[in-house]
C-alpha cells in the first residue's frame, strides 16, 4: 500500500510517500536524523504522537521538499508526514490528536507576505514627511 500526501509552508512544498516498512524516514534522500536538533524534533512530533496512539511504526517515509528556506522546508515536511500518517493509519483518534496538539500539523499555514503598496517600497510603513 502506497500513500502520497503533500504539505506547504510559505513557498516550500513537500511530498511524502509512505510504504509499509521498518520506520525509515528520509528527507531529500537524507536521513532525518542528520538535521539540526530543533528541526529533527519538529519532524519527530508526528512520529511520537503516532507511537503513543497506534504503537510501532510500520512504514517507511520518503519526503521530497522543494522551494523555500530551511525552516519552511522542515515545516512543509512535517505537514506532509502528518497528513500521510493520518491517511495511512485511517485512525480518527490519531487525526483528532494531531489537530488537538497543533492544527498546523494537518492544515497548511496559508499566511503569505503582504504585497507592497503603490508608490511605496514597503507594505505598511509610510515615509515620514516634515511639512514645516
Amino acid at each position: 500500500m502506497k500513500i502520497v500526501a503533500s504539505g506547504k509552508r510559505k513557498t516550500a512544498v513537500a511530498r511524502a510517500v509512505l510504504v509499509e516498512g521498518t520506520g525509515k524516514i528520509t528527507i531529500n534522500k537524507k536521513d532525518y536524523q542528520t538535521l539540526n536538533f530543533l528541526d529533527k524534533l519538529k519532524i519527530e512530533e508526528p512520529l511520537r504522537i503516532t507511537q503513543d496512539i497506534i504503537g510501532s511504526l510500520k512504514f517507511d517515509a520518503e519526503i521530497t521538499v522543494k522551494g523555500g528556506g530551511e525552516k519552511g522546508q522542515v515545516e512543509a515536511a512535517r505537514v506532509a508526514l502528518a497528513n500521510a500518517i493520518s491517511t495511512f493509519s485511517k485512525s480518527k483518534k490519531l487525526t483528532s490528536t494531531f489537530l488537538d496538539y497543533d492544527r498546523n500539523m494537518l492544515v497548511a499555514d496559508v499566511r503569505r507576505k503582504e504585497t507592497c503598496k503603490p508608490g511605496d517600497s514597503k507594505a505598511r510603513s509610510k515615509r515620514q514627511s516634515s511639512k514645516r
